[in-house]
């Protein structure tokens, strides 16, 4: 499992993300806007807008919101917005991918360069770093009195190519395309999932101190605080008791 998705998973349990919720919410609309704007205002049409609808909810974003978001997007409004991805290094030579959709690139092309700076990483080119991350739907289940058994028959039957357990939780992995079905079934067999998201997974992992830990996990943070960045990714992995202390 990365670290990051561990990380995500703490921030969550502890509210944090609560605190920025407008922000979140904010950044929500963006990409239903948009995908809405590629494909579509159905999402049973339109996978990318399904994606992101079901993103929204995950989230607790209101029914309303999702709706005005995509209104927005048939209405023609929401700018002209862009995707633009950022690839670089933090601290121990991590991996970082992130998505933005921005309506001024030089903005975003600063913010994302001073974060990288402020937090000891440096950016890369297109491409560098990309390579090293697969697209993939990821479910996490807290493990603690969860059924082995009727986990791996609901996710297995249902196309998911993997299933790990690692520490406190279970990560069950599909492609993309069999996600929906994957998730379906495992909340089907009255299983709680803990997060489950189409996300960039990395093909391996960096190990980190505490030290790298605190610097890596800052640059994420600083990262996620900009309007224009929508997903951030990376291949750091860190042990538990690290991740408790810096969350602590």
């Amino acid at each position: 499992m990365s670290g990051h998705s561990k990380w995500s998973t703490i921030k969550r349990k502890k509210g944090a993300a609560d605190a920025k919720r407008g922000q979140l919410f904010s950044k929500l609309s963006r990409a239903i806007i948009v995908a809405a704007k590629e494909g579509g205002p159905d999402p049973e049409a339109n996978a990318a807008l399904a994606a992101a609808v079901q993103k929204a909810r995950d989230n607790s974003m209101p029914k309303d919101n999702i709706e005005r978001a995509i209104q927005r997007a048939v209405g023609g409004e929401g700018g002209e917005l862009e995707t633009i991805t950022y690839e670089g290094y933090g601290a121990g030579g991590v991996a970082v991918y992130l998505v933005t959709l921005t309506d001024n690139k030089n903005r975003t092309a600063a913010d994302v360069r001073h974060a990288f700076t402020k937090h000891n990483g440096s950016l890369g080119t297109s491409g560098s770093v990309a390579w090293q991350f697969d697209k993939k739907g990821v479910i996490l289940i807290d493990a603690e009195g969860i059924d082995e058994d009727a986990l791996m028959d609901a996710a297995l039957e249902a196309g998911a190519e993997d299933i790990a357990v690692d520490g406190t939780q279970w990560q069950v992995t599909a492609e993309p395309t069999e996600f929906g079905a994957v998730r379906q079934s495992i909340e089907g067999a009255g299983i709680t999932m803990a997060s489950a998201e189409v996300t960039m997974l990395p093909q391996t992992t960096v190990e980190l101190n505490e030290k790298e830990a605190r610097s890596v996990l800052k640059l994420i943070d600083a990262l996620e605080e900009s309007d224009d960045v929508q997903d951030v990714y990376a291949n750091f992995d860190i042990s538990e008791d690290i991740l408790e202390a810096v969350a602590g």
